[in-house]
Protein backbone atom coordinates (compact mmCIF):
# COMPACT_ATOMS: atom_id res chain seq x y z
CA UNK A 1 0.00 0.00 0.00
CA UNK A 2 1.47 2.92 -0.92
CA UNK A 3 2.16 6.30 1.27
CA UNK A 4 -0.62 8.14 -0.06
CA UNK A 5 -3.34 5.49 0.29
CA UNK A 6 -2.11 5.03 3.71
CA UNK A 7 -3.07 8.60 4.42
CA UNK A 8 -5.94 8.45 2.13
CA UNK A 9 -7.44 5.33 4.31
CA UNK A 10 -8.45 4.06 1.53
CA UNK A 11 -6.79 1.88 -1.25
CA UNK A 12 -9.04 2.39 -4.54
CA UNK A 13 -10.27 5.48 -6.60
CA UNK A 14 -13.42 4.13 -5.29
CA UNK A 15 -12.94 4.68 -1.43
CA UNK A 16 -12.21 8.61 -2.72
CA UNK A 17 -15.51 8.96 -3.94
CA UNK A 18 -17.45 7.22 -1.14
CA UNK A 19 -15.55 9.46 1.26
CA UNK A 20 -16.56 12.47 -1.03
CA UNK A 21 -20.51 11.51 -2.16
CA UNK A 22 -23.48 12.79 -0.50
CA UNK A 23 -21.84 16.48 0.13
CA UNK A 24 -24.74 18.09 -1.88
CA UNK A 25 -27.32 15.83 -0.15
CA UNK A 26 -26.44 17.70 3.60
CA UNK A 27 -29.40 18.90 5.26
CA UNK A 28 -29.32 22.58 5.59
CA UNK A 29 -30.27 22.65 9.52
CA UNK A 30 -26.93 19.86 10.18
CA UNK A 31 -24.89 22.73 10.36
CA UNK A 32 -23.35 22.21 6.82
CA UNK A 33 -19.47 23.58 5.90
CA UNK A 34 -19.77 26.03 3.29
CA UNK A 35 -16.31 25.44 2.47
CA UNK A 36 -16.67 21.28 1.79
CA UNK A 37 -16.76 21.32 -1.75
CA UNK A 38 -13.55 23.48 -1.63
CA UNK A 39 -12.39 21.02 0.84
CA UNK A 40 -12.88 17.98 -1.16
CA UNK A 41 -10.97 19.25 -4.11
CA UNK A 42 -7.72 20.60 -2.43
CA UNK A 43 -7.39 17.32 -0.36
CA UNK A 44 -7.87 15.13 -3.65
CA UNK A 45 -5.11 17.12 -5.36
CA UNK A 46 -2.93 17.07 -2.03
CA UNK A 47 -3.35 13.02 -2.03
CA UNK A 48 -2.14 12.81 -5.78
CA UNK A 49 0.86 14.80 -5.22
CA UNK A 50 2.05 12.75 -2.51
CA UNK A 51 1.11 10.16 -4.49
CA UNK A 52 3.64 11.43 -7.41
CA UNK A 53 5.86 12.62 -4.95
CA UNK A 54 6.51 9.70 -2.99
CA UNK A 55 7.07 7.46 -5.79
CA UNK A 56 10.54 9.61 -6.08
CA UNK A 57 11.04 10.38 -2.80
CA UNK A 58 11.08 8.87 0.79
CA UNK A 59 8.15 11.05 2.76
CA UNK A 60 7.86 10.65 6.59
CA UNK A 61 7.42 12.69 10.07
CA UNK A 62 8.10 16.47 9.62
CA UNK A 63 9.36 16.35 5.99
CA UNK A 64 6.17 14.95 4.92
CA UNK A 65 4.19 17.24 7.72
CA UNK A 66 5.65 20.78 5.57
CA UNK A 67 5.30 18.91 2.19
CA UNK A 68 1.32 18.42 2.68
CA UNK A 69 1.37 21.72 4.49
CA UNK A 70 3.07 23.91 1.46
CA UNK A 71 0.86 22.05 -1.09
CA UNK A 72 -2.41 22.52 0.75
CA UNK A 73 -1.65 26.04 1.66
CA UNK A 74 -0.71 26.89 -2.49
CA UNK A 75 -3.78 25.82 -3.45
CA UNK A 76 -5.70 27.38 -1.31
CA UNK A 77 -3.84 30.25 -2.86
CA UNK A 78 -4.34 29.70 -6.30
CA UNK A 79 -8.23 28.53 -5.74
CA UNK A 80 -9.87 30.46 -2.66
CA UNK A 81 -7.56 33.68 -3.39
CA UNK A 82 -11.20 35.67 -2.48
CA UNK A 83 -10.36 34.48 1.14
CA UNK A 84 -8.53 36.01 4.22
CA UNK A 85 -5.27 34.65 4.87
CA UNK A 86 -7.17 33.60 8.49
CA UNK A 87 -9.80 31.76 6.77
CA UNK A 88 -7.39 30.20 4.54
CA UNK A 89 -5.26 28.88 7.81
CA UNK A 90 -8.10 27.83 9.60
CA UNK A 91 -8.68 25.64 6.22
CA UNK A 92 -5.42 23.98 5.82
CA UNK A 93 -4.94 23.19 9.89
CA UNK A 94 -8.48 21.26 8.79
CA UNK A 95 -7.03 19.80 5.99
CA UNK A 96 -3.57 18.67 7.76
CA UNK A 97 -5.87 16.62 10.34
CA UNK A 98 -7.96 15.44 7.33
CA UNK A 99 -4.83 14.40 5.50
CA UNK A 100 -2.01 13.47 8.61
CA UNK A 101 -4.43 12.67 11.58
CA UNK A 102 -7.79 11.31 12.25
CA UNK A 103 -10.43 14.44 10.28
CA UNK A 104 -12.59 16.30 12.79
CA UNK A 105 -11.29 14.64 15.77
CA UNK A 106 -8.02 15.00 15.62
CA UNK A 107 -7.86 18.40 17.71
CA UNK A 108 -9.77 16.64 20.38
CA UNK A 109 -7.43 13.51 21.00
CA UNK A 110 -4.23 16.36 21.25
CA UNK A 111 -6.38 18.20 24.00
CA UNK A 112 -4.78 16.48 26.71
CA UNK A 113 -7.69 17.09 29.35
CA UNK A 114 -9.88 14.75 26.98
CA UNK A 115 -9.37 11.23 28.43
CA UNK A 116 -12.56 9.43 25.59
CA UNK A 117 -14.02 10.84 22.34
CA UNK A 118 -17.10 9.14 21.29
CA UNK A 119 -18.78 9.47 18.09
CA UNK A 120 -22.23 8.54 17.59
CA UNK A 121 -22.49 9.03 13.99
CA UNK A 122 -21.79 12.04 11.85
CA UNK A 123 -23.32 14.61 13.49
CA UNK A 124 -23.03 14.05 17.76
CA UNK A 125 -19.53 13.75 18.64
CA UNK A 126 -19.15 13.31 22.84
CA UNK A 127 -15.80 13.43 25.00
CA UNK A 128 -14.82 12.63 28.40
CA UNK A 129 -13.24 15.14 30.14
CA UNK A 130 -12.85 14.92 34.29
CA UNK A 131 -14.98 11.91 34.58
CA UNK A 132 -17.94 13.80 32.55
CA UNK A 133 -19.36 13.26 29.43
CA UNK A 134 -19.79 16.68 27.05
CA UNK A 135 -21.34 16.75 23.44
CA UNK A 136 -18.93 19.14 21.07
CA UNK A 137 -19.55 21.24 18.15
CA UNK A 138 -17.11 18.44 16.27
CA UNK A 139 -19.65 16.98 13.19
CA UNK A 140 -18.11 14.93 10.16
CA UNK A 141 -20.15 15.91 6.55
CA UNK A 142 -21.81 12.34 6.61
CA UNK A 143 -21.62 8.35 7.25
CA UNK A 144 -18.90 8.16 4.31
CA UNK A 145 -17.12 10.73 6.42
CA UNK A 146 -16.62 8.94 9.45
CA UNK A 147 -16.33 5.74 7.43
CA UNK A 148 -13.37 7.08 5.66
CA UNK A 149 -11.75 7.76 9.18
CA UNK A 150 -12.54 4.70 10.83
CA UNK A 151 -10.52 3.05 7.30
CA UNK A 152 -7.74 5.09 7.98
CA UNK A 153 -7.34 3.07 11.96
CA UNK A 154 -7.73 -0.08 10.72
CA UNK A 155 -6.58 -0.55 7.05
CA UNK A 156 -2.31 0.15 8.30
CA UNK A 157 -3.36 -2.75 11.20
CA UNK A 158 -4.63 -5.57 7.90
CA UNK A 159 -7.81 -5.20 9.26
CA UNK A 160 -11.34 -3.85 7.60
CA UNK A 161 -14.55 -2.76 8.76
CA UNK A 162 -17.40 -3.68 6.00
CA UNK A 163 -20.59 -5.34 6.29
CA UNK A 164 -19.10 -8.91 7.07
CA UNK A 165 -16.79 -7.56 9.30
CA UNK A 166 -18.93 -4.92 11.19
CA UNK A 167 -16.78 -4.11 14.23
CA UNK A 168 -13.48 -4.41 14.73
CA UNK A 169 -11.17 -3.44 17.87
CA UNK A 170 -7.86 -1.59 17.10
CA UNK A 171 -4.77 0.65 18.33
CA UNK A 172 -3.86 3.88 17.16
CA UNK A 173 -0.20 4.43 16.88
CA UNK A 174 0.10 6.05 20.82
CA UNK A 175 -1.53 3.33 22.64
CA UNK A 176 -4.76 4.77 22.47
CA UNK A 177 -7.84 1.91 22.23
CA UNK A 178 -10.33 2.27 19.28
CA UNK A 179 -13.51 0.35 18.85
CA UNK A 180 -15.33 1.16 15.73
CA UNK A 181 -18.98 -0.61 14.73
CA UNK A 182 -20.96 0.28 11.88
CA UNK A 183 -24.18 -0.12 10.67
CA UNK A 184 -26.51 -2.20 10.35
CA UNK A 185 -25.35 -3.36 14.05
CA UNK A 186 -25.19 0.07 14.82
CA UNK A 187 -28.62 2.08 14.15
CA UNK A 188 -27.26 5.64 14.53
CA UNK A 189 -24.55 5.19 11.87
CA UNK A 190 -20.62 4.07 12.00
CA UNK A 191 -19.53 4.95 15.56
CA UNK A 192 -15.98 5.18 16.99
CA UNK A 193 -15.01 5.01 20.33
CA UNK A 194 -11.30 6.05 21.42
CA UNK A 195 -9.76 5.68 25.10
CA UNK A 196 -6.90 7.62 24.76
CA UNK A 197 -3.78 6.98 26.09
CA UNK A 198 -2.22 8.70 28.43
CA UNK A 199 1.13 10.50 27.19
CA UNK A 200 2.01 10.95 30.93
CA UNK A 201 0.62 8.35 32.91
CA UNK A 202 -1.04 9.62 36.55
CA UNK A 203 1.58 8.43 39.65
CA UNK A 204 0.47 7.82 43.08
CA UNK A 205 1.19 11.06 43.80
CA UNK A 206 -1.41 12.56 41.43
CA UNK A 207 -4.43 9.52 42.19
CA UNK A 208 -3.66 10.81 46.17
CA UNK A 209 -4.21 14.10 45.30
CA UNK A 210 -7.28 13.48 42.90
CA UNK A 211 -8.65 11.81 46.98
CA UNK A 212 -8.85 8.39 44.79
CA UNK A 213 -6.93 6.87 47.47
CA UNK A 214 -4.97 8.08 51.01
CA UNK A 215 -1.48 8.01 52.18
CA UNK A 216 -1.90 5.29 54.23
CA UNK A 217 -3.63 3.18 51.99
CA UNK A 218 -0.84 3.72 49.68
CA UNK A 219 1.95 2.39 52.28
CA UNK A 220 -0.33 -0.74 52.12
CA UNK A 221 -0.37 -1.34 48.68
CA UNK A 222 2.92 -0.71 47.94
CA UNK A 223 4.19 -3.07 50.66
CA UNK A 224 1.48 -5.24 49.33
CA UNK A 225 3.45 -5.41 45.95
CA UNK A 226 6.84 -5.77 47.44
CA UNK A 227 5.78 -8.73 49.46
CA UNK A 228 4.82 -10.43 46.39
CA UNK A 229 0.78 -10.63 46.76
CA UNK A 230 -1.26 -11.50 44.06
CA UNK A 231 -3.69 -8.83 43.49
CA UNK A 232 -6.47 -8.00 41.67
CA UNK A 233 -8.07 -4.60 40.72
CA UNK A 234 -11.56 -4.82 40.06
CA UNK A 235 -14.48 -2.06 39.19
CA UNK A 236 -16.66 -1.10 36.97
CA UNK A 237 -15.77 0.44 32.84
CA UNK A 238 -13.91 3.64 33.28
CA UNK A 239 -13.55 3.75 37.11
CA UNK A 240 -9.95 3.49 36.96
CA UNK A 241 -8.09 0.15 36.63
CA UNK A 242 -5.56 0.42 34.01
CA UNK A 243 -4.41 3.70 35.58
CA UNK A 244 -4.36 1.50 39.19
CA UNK A 245 -2.47 -1.42 37.98
CA UNK A 246 0.01 0.78 35.83
CA UNK A 247 0.66 2.59 39.38
CA UNK A 248 1.15 -0.43 41.28
CA UNK A 249 3.28 -2.65 39.06
CA UNK A 250 5.31 0.49 39.43
CA UNK A 251 6.42 -0.75 42.46
CA UNK A 252 7.64 -3.83 41.61
CA UNK A 253 11.68 -4.22 41.85
CA UNK A 254 14.04 -3.52 39.55
CA UNK A 255 15.62 -7.13 39.91
CA UNK A 256 12.26 -8.92 38.81
CA UNK A 257 11.49 -9.85 35.10
CA UNK A 258 8.10 -8.86 34.35
CA UNK A 259 6.06 -9.76 31.46
CA UNK A 260 3.08 -7.98 30.43
CA UNK A 261 0.08 -9.37 28.95
CA UNK A 262 -2.53 -7.36 27.65
CA UNK A 263 -5.34 -6.92 24.49
CA UNK A 264 -4.16 -3.70 23.36
CA UNK A 265 -0.68 -2.50 25.27
CA UNK A 266 -1.20 0.53 27.71
CA UNK A 267 1.01 -0.33 30.72
CA UNK A 268 4.35 2.29 30.47
CA UNK A 269 6.41 0.40 33.45
CA UNK A 270 9.21 2.22 34.48
CA UNK A 271 11.50 -0.88 35.46
CA UNK A 272 14.24 -2.32 32.74
CA UNK A 273 13.41 -5.64 32.57
CA UNK A 274 9.92 -5.87 31.10
CA UNK A 275 8.64 -8.11 28.58
CA UNK A 276 5.22 -6.91 27.25
CA UNK A 277 3.00 -9.50 24.96
CA UNK A 278 -0.03 -8.15 22.96
CA UNK A 279 -2.62 -10.38 21.85
CA UNK A 280 -3.62 -10.22 18.46
CA UNK A 281 -6.93 -10.40 16.57
CA UNK A 282 -7.98 -12.38 12.90
CA UNK A 283 -6.54 -11.18 10.42
CA UNK A 284 -8.60 -10.14 6.81
CA UNK A 285 -8.45 -14.27 5.94
CA UNK A 286 -10.06 -14.35 9.25
CA UNK A 287 -6.90 -16.69 10.94
CA UNK A 288 -3.89 -15.71 12.78
CA UNK A 289 -5.52 -14.80 15.92
CA UNK A 290 -3.76 -15.08 19.39
CA UNK A 291 -5.74 -14.58 23.01
CA UNK A 292 -5.03 -13.46 26.03
CA UNK A 293 -5.15 -17.08 27.18
CA UNK A 294 -2.56 -18.42 24.54
CA UNK A 295 -0.18 -15.29 25.70
CA UNK A 296 -0.56 -16.16 29.26
CA UNK A 297 0.29 -19.89 28.90
CA UNK A 298 3.38 -18.84 26.81
CA UNK A 299 4.43 -16.10 29.27
CA UNK A 300 4.88 -19.17 31.99
CA UNK A 301 7.27 -20.30 29.35
CA UNK A 302 9.48 -16.97 29.39
CA UNK A 303 10.56 -17.74 33.29
CA UNK A 304 9.02 -14.25 34.70
CA UNK A 305 8.97 -13.22 38.36
CA UNK A 306 5.80 -11.04 38.08
CA UNK A 307 2.91 -11.72 35.28
CA UNK A 308 1.21 -8.65 34.88
CA UNK A 309 -2.50 -9.35 33.30
CA UNK A 310 -4.09 -6.02 31.92
CA UNK A 311 -7.68 -7.85 32.08
CA UNK A 312 -8.72 -11.59 32.65
CA UNK A 313 -12.32 -11.86 30.62
CA UNK A 314 -12.61 -15.24 30.01
CA UNK A 315 -10.92 -18.69 30.11
CA UNK A 316 -7.20 -17.22 30.60
CA UNK A 317 -8.07 -16.78 34.46
CA UNK A 318 -7.89 -20.57 34.81
CA UNK A 319 -4.19 -20.07 33.84
CA UNK A 320 -3.78 -16.56 35.90
CA UNK A 321 -4.93 -18.49 39.19
CA UNK A 322 -2.55 -21.50 38.25
CA UNK A 323 0.43 -19.43 37.71
CA UNK A 324 -0.44 -17.54 40.90
CA UNK A 325 -0.13 -20.82 42.86
CA UNK A 326 3.01 -22.18 40.90
CA UNK A 327 6.05 -20.06 42.42
CA UNK A 328 4.71 -16.61 40.52
CA UNK A 329 3.56 -14.75 43.61
CA UNK A 330 3.46 -10.81 43.10
CA UNK A 331 1.35 -11.23 40.24
CA UNK A 332 -1.36 -8.82 39.10
CA UNK A 333 -4.20 -8.54 37.15
CA UNK A 334 -7.62 -6.50 36.55
CA UNK A 335 -11.05 -7.50 36.04
CA UNK A 336 -14.79 -6.11 35.88
CA UNK A 337 -16.90 -6.35 38.25
CA UNK A 338 -19.50 -4.47 40.83
CA UNK A 339 -17.79 -4.86 44.50
CA UNK A 340 -14.78 -8.08 45.57
CA UNK A 341 -17.50 -10.21 46.43
CA UNK A 342 -18.72 -9.90 42.85
CA UNK A 343 -15.17 -9.96 40.98
CA UNK A 344 -14.50 -13.68 43.07
CA UNK A 345 -17.78 -14.77 41.39
CA UNK A 346 -17.00 -13.46 38.01
CA UNK A 347 -13.60 -15.60 38.24
CA UNK A 348 -15.45 -18.28 39.14
CA UNK A 349 -17.55 -17.85 35.76
CA UNK A 350 -14.45 -17.33 33.94
CA UNK A 351 -12.75 -20.18 35.07
CA UNK A 352 -15.57 -22.38 34.18
CA UNK A 353 -15.09 -20.83 30.41
CA UNK A 354 -12.04 -22.36 30.17
CA UNK A 355 -13.55 -25.94 29.40
CA UNK A 356 -12.04 -27.53 32.64
CA UNK A 357 -15.44 -29.28 34.27
CA UNK A 358 -13.98 -28.55 37.59
CA UNK A 359 -16.13 -28.78 40.78
CA UNK A 360 -17.36 -25.36 42.11
CA UNK A 361 -15.50 -25.89 45.87
CA UNK A 362 -12.05 -26.45 43.82
CA UNK A 363 -12.71 -23.76 41.82
CA UNK A 364 -12.99 -21.66 44.72
CA UNK A 365 -10.20 -23.11 46.75
CA UNK A 366 -8.31 -22.11 43.62
CA UNK A 367 -9.23 -18.41 43.76
CA UNK A 368 -8.96 -18.33 47.83
CA UNK A 369 -4.89 -19.81 47.75
CA UNK A 370 -4.31 -17.55 44.71
CA UNK A 371 -5.45 -14.29 45.02
CA UNK A 372 -4.47 -12.40 48.31
CA UNK A 373 -5.95 -8.84 47.87
CA UNK A 374 -9.11 -7.48 45.92
CA UNK A 375 -8.56 -3.32 45.50
CA UNK A 376 -11.89 -2.21 44.47
CA UNK A 377 -12.64 1.22 42.15
CA UNK A 378 -15.46 3.03 40.88
CA UNK A 379 -16.24 6.32 39.30
CA UNK A 380 -19.07 8.12 41.18
CA UNK A 381 -21.92 10.06 40.47
CA UNK A 382 -19.41 12.96 39.96
CA UNK A 383 -17.17 11.80 37.60
CA UNK A 384 -14.63 11.27 40.32
CA UNK A 385 -12.46 7.71 40.84
CA UNK A 386 -11.92 6.29 44.01
CA UNK A 387 -11.03 3.19 45.83
CA UNK A 388 -14.02 2.04 47.91
CA UNK A 389 -12.27 -0.98 49.09
CA UNK A 390 -9.08 -3.11 49.87
CA UNK A 391 -10.25 -6.27 50.20
CA UNK A 392 -8.34 -9.13 51.84
CA UNK A 393 -8.82 -12.87 50.56
CA UNK A 394 -8.86 -15.03 53.95
CA UNK A 395 -9.33 -18.50 53.18
CA UNK A 396 -12.29 -21.16 52.37
CA UNK A 397 -14.88 -21.76 54.89
CA UNK A 398 -17.27 -24.69 54.02
CA UNK A 399 -18.36 -23.60 50.43
CA UNK A 400 -17.58 -20.13 50.96
CA UNK A 401 -14.31 -17.68 50.90
CA UNK A 402 -14.09 -15.09 53.76
CA UNK A 403 -13.32 -11.50 53.13
CA UNK A 404 -11.89 -8.83 55.57
CA UNK A 405 -12.27 -5.27 54.53
CA UNK A 406 -9.39 -3.47 55.15
CA UNK A 407 -9.63 -0.12 54.21
CA UNK A 408 -12.93 1.54 52.83
CA UNK A 409 -14.60 4.25 51.34
CA UNK A 410 -17.64 5.95 53.27
CA UNK A 411 -19.53 8.44 51.18
CA UNK A 412 -21.46 10.75 53.52
CA UNK A 413 -23.55 12.84 50.87
CA UNK A 414 -23.36 15.25 47.76
CA UNK A 415 -23.01 19.16 48.37
CA UNK A 416 -24.74 21.39 45.90
CA UNK A 417 -22.49 21.23 43.03
CA UNK A 418 -22.94 17.42 43.09
CA UNK A 419 -19.91 16.38 44.36
CA UNK A 420 -19.77 13.31 46.08
CA UNK A 421 -18.61 14.06 49.60
CA UNK A 422 -17.06 11.08 51.86
CA UNK A 423 -13.88 10.11 53.29
CA UNK A 424 -11.60 6.73 53.30
CA UNK A 425 -11.30 4.79 56.81
CA UNK A 426 -9.75 2.09 57.74
CA UNK A 427 -11.21 -0.59 59.20
CA UNK A 428 -9.03 -1.32 62.40
CA UNK A 429 -7.37 -4.78 60.81
CA UNK A 430 -4.06 -5.84 60.45
CA UNK A 431 -4.47 -7.61 57.53
CA UNK A 432 -3.17 -11.21 57.77
CA UNK A 433 -1.21 -11.08 55.29
CA UNK A 434 0.95 -8.39 57.17
CA UNK A 435 3.84 -11.07 58.61
CA UNK A 436 4.27 -12.37 55.53
CA UNK A 437 4.81 -8.82 53.96
CA UNK A 438 7.23 -8.59 56.62
CA UNK A 439 8.97 -11.47 55.81
CA UNK A 440 9.87 -10.35 52.49
CA UNK A 441 12.01 -7.79 54.36
CA UNK A 442 9.75 -4.89 53.63
CA UNK A 443 9.03 -2.69 56.49
CA UNK A 444 5.16 -1.82 57.27
CA UNK A 445 4.04 0.01 60.35
CA UNK A 446 1.02 -1.63 61.72
CA UNK A 447 -0.14 2.11 62.80
CA UNK A 448 -1.59 2.65 59.41
CA UNK A 449 -4.12 0.07 59.76
CA UNK A 450 -5.61 2.44 62.85
CA UNK A 451 -8.86 3.50 62.55
CA UNK A 452 -9.01 7.73 62.90
CA UNK A 453 -11.13 9.13 65.05
CA UNK A 454 -13.59 12.00 64.03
Amino acid sequence: MSLAQRLQGQATNEGRQNWSSNIKDQQKDERPDKYAELKINVHREVIDLIEDHSRQNELSGEILAQFVRNNIMSTLERDAVFLPFSERQIIANELMDEVLGLGPIEPLLREESITEVMVNGPKRVYVERGGKIYLTDVVFRDDDHVMHIIDKIVSPLGRRVDESSPYVDARLLDGSRVNAIIPPLSLVGPTITIRKFATNPYTVNDLMRFGTLTPNMTKFLEAAVKGRLNIIISGGTGSGKTTLLNVLAGYIPESDRIITVEDAAELRLGQDHVVSLESRAVNIEGKGAVTIRDLVRNCLRMRPDRIVVGEVRGGEALDMLQAMNTGHDGSMTTGHANSPRDMLARLETMVMMAGMELPLKAIRQQVASAIDLIVHGSRLRDGSRVITHITEVIAMEGDVIQLQDIFLFEQTGVDDNGKVMGNHISTGITPKSYERIVAEGVRLDKEIFKPVLR
